[in-house]
This record gives C-alpha cells, structure tokens and sequence, in this order.
C-alpha cells in the first residue's frame, strides 16, 4: 500500500514538473513575442526597391559592424540576437527583408518602439549597417541546426 501511494506521489510530482516547464516555454515565448517586426512592412514600394550601393565594396560590412558595435549592440546584442529592450535581427523577418527595407527602418526608426532615428547617420553609414546586418544572415544557425 505505502509503494503504491509512494508511486502515485512520484508520478504527481512528475505531471507538476512537466507542466510547470510547459509554463515556463510558454512565458519565454510570449516574453519573445514582445517584439514584433510589422515595421518592415511599413516600408513604401520606392524604399524597398533601393539596391544598396555598397553591396560589392568588400569593407562596407566591417565598417557596417563598427558602427553596430557603437550604436546597436546595447539593444540588439552583440551579434544581432536580440535582447530585453530590442528583437532579434537574426530572424528571418530581418534577414529576408530587402536593403532598402532595412535603409529605410534604420532611417525612420521605430519611435513608440524605442528605436531610435538614424537619419542623421550619414547616409553611407547607414548602408554600411545594412551590409553588416546582411552578413549575420551567413552567420545564423539554420532552422535545422537550432534544433
């Protein structure tokens, strides 16, 4: 009798776990989708068409990370990942977006969001961002992989 109720204990302390680790996923999940990343949609036909000018200049993405470095890394993370005060810029959302659509959010900024303006970045340093956010997409581990 004392196994029997020693074992429906040990299962009961069991479902209690798993359904506060349940909990848990679901709160980090809703924490993560705090941000969300409609802003980019936002961006006009003209905007998203802009081709970078720096695409083919092989040290506009260092120069890109630098300025990353200075300005975004406190919100963004060090690599793009994301933190508690900005989203990641590692998501596809992000990294499937078109220069000018991310030229055009560095240059507006997300305001009510706490992002702010970059519009009196000099517009050659703002495509310098561009080309560095592009190349956190080679650097993102792929769906696959994060599993």
């Amino acid at each position: 009798m004392k196994a029997a109720f020693l074992l429906l204990g040990v299962l009961l302390l069991e479902v209690v776990v798993a359904f506060a680790q349940a909990d848990s996923s679901k709160a980090k999940n809703a924490a993560d989708s705090r941000f969300d990343y409609s802003e980019l949609a936002k961006a006009p036909d003209k905007a998203r068409a802009r081709q970078n000018p720096l695409a083919s200049d092989d040290t506009a993405a260092a120069g890109g990370k630098k300025l990353f470095e200075q300005h975004c890394a406190e919100c963004h993370g060090p690599s793009g990942e994301g933190g508690k005060k900005a989203p990641s810029l590692l998501v596809p959302e992000v990294q499937d977006a078109t220069p000018g659509t991310l030229f055009w959010v560095l240059t507006n900024g997300v305001v009510r969001r706490g992002m702010p303006v970059w519009s009196k970045l000099p517009e050659a340093q703002r495509w310098q961002l561009v080309s560095y956010l592009q190349t956190l997409k080679m650097d993102a581990p792929s769906a696959s992989e994060a599993k």
